[in-house]
């Protein structure tokens, strides 16, 4: 079985001295939040971050790059790249940063950085009611806020909690308190787009006002993680016994703030319990899960390394064809080996 390839960058990140480290984790984290909406960096983005990290350019000559890369013609050629590029550079800028307020303004203000000649609406509430098919609620939406009442609930969530005080409460209590903070944060969602990248940038920063000693990775490794933990912290469904739960945004959190080693899996928040792994005490009510042939195996490994792998990647990474993957993997899901999360072409694989 040929050898699986790692992320060079990634092990470019782990690599880096302390002097460089808080400077690569803002670009890991900027990259890996993109995987939120399903985005891809390109090759440039990241070769552009290294001279940035290694101190050949400073961040706003980084950020220049990647806007000037897409005025050229070799940047226009790229497809599905330049909107993951360039916010993954103005997150990287904007984590680089020290200045912050604790305010809607500036709330506001993050999204229109981050998003400005992307979006039309970057900085601006959105105007009209949304609704989201959420994987992990198996189809359903979470309840968003109104587009009425957004500036006011907006400014009524940050006054509740500029008054809040956290004098005297554990850590478990503050955790308890964050999650609650940030995933209603979240659910108002004021943006039409871009919203979960903006609350995920506003929070790093915010966090680091109270004091935390905040690394990035963790929202780099486990983006699609922290969105799922926010959508169930904000899902009712009393006739299915389903109840809004903050229980995974706190083990996210723990994880952040206190370095704890809480393993974090999008199945474990599946409404429906389907894609829970089972307890070895209770083998009654396992899936019958059959054991993988050569190339079934081949594919598990390559899912293991990167979840996202399109089919094409994959035929690439096996020596055959997209067709052959494609048949490999119909089979790999009615033998419950493998399931889907997500849309296809912004969705992983979970292996079963």
């Amino acid at each position: 079985m040929e050898d699986i390839k790692k992320d060079p960058f990634e092990e470019y990140i782990k690599s880096l001295p302390p002097s460089r480290k808080e400077m690569g984790q803002a670009w890991s984290a900027a990259i890996g939040l993109q995987d939120v909406d399903g985005l891809k960096p390109s090759e440039y983005l990241y070769e552009t971050a290294k001279r940035n990290i290694d101190g050949e350019l400073t961040i706003d000559e980084a950020n220049e790059l990647i806007h000037a890369y897409y005025e050229s013609k070799e940047g226009r050629a790229e497809h599905g790249t330049e909107e993951a590029d360039k916010v993954s550079a103005r997150i990287a800028r904007l984590l680089a940063e020290k200045a912050f307020v604790f305010s809607p303004a500036q709330y506001i203000s993050i999204h229109r950085e981050l998003f400005q000649g992307i979006y039309a609406h970057a900085g601006k509430l959105r105007d009209y009611n949304i609704t989201k098919k959420e994987w992990v609620l198996d189809g359903d939406t979470v309840s968003y806020g109104s587009a009425i009442d957004l500036r006011e609930t907006l400014e009524y969530d940050f006054s509740q909690e500029r008054a809040f005080r956290y004098n005297d409460l554990t850590m478990s209590e503050m955790v308890h308190h964050l999650a609650v903070f940030v995933s209603g944060l979240w659910q108002i969602h004021v943006f039409g787009e871009g919203n979960t990248r903006t609350t995920a940038v506003f929070f790093i920063k915010y966090l680091r006002q109270l004091g935390f000693d905040v690394d990035n990775d963790l929202f780099a490794e486990h983006s699609w993680y922290f969105r799922n933990a926010l959508v169930r912290a904000n899902y009712n469904n009393l006739k299915k016994g389903i109840y809004e739960t903050t229980e995974f945004l706190e083990k996210f959190l723990r994880n952040l703030l206190q370095k704890e080693t809480n393993e974090l899996h999008n199945r474990e928040m599946h409404v429906s319990g389907q894609f829970a792994v089972k307890s070895e005490s209770d083998p009654i009510n396992d899936p019958i899960t059959i054991k993988p042939d050569e190339r079934e195996q081949r594919i598990l490994d390559l899912l293991k390394t990167d979840s996202g792998l399109t089919r094409a990647e994959m035929a690439e990474l096996l020596g055959c064809s997209d067709s052959t993957v494609k048949r490999t993997l119909q089979s790999m899901v009615s033998k419950n080996l493998i399931r889907r999360i997500g849309a296809n072409k912004k969705g992983e694989w979970i292996i079963m």
